[in-house]
């Protein structure tokens, strides 16, 4: 959604709140300027996409390990 700056300062907090569910761009001149986002969505897409990758078999161990493996260290960090 794009609104401009002028529309932001008279409903702020009717932004703030649609700022939870989809970006806000902020128009100024006719010009994108900045975005209001919810920082945490970002995360949990990640997140969501990160389910299945590794197998529901592995520890939490076998995880470090491997990922250690791939940094080129052993678990101990030598």
């Amino acid at each position: 959604m794009i609104v401009s700056v002028t529309e932001l300062e008279k409903d702020l907090e009717r932004y703030v709140l649609l700022s939870q569910i989809e970006d806000i761009l902020i128009a100024q001149n006719g010009m994108i300027v900045s975005k209001l986002s919810n920082p945490n969505r970002e995360r949990m897409k990640i997140a969501k996409s990160l389910v299945g990758i590794l197998p529901d078999t592995m520890t939490i161990e076998e995880m470090q390990e491997e990922r250690f493996s791939e940094l080129g260290e052993d678990i101990d960090g030598r």
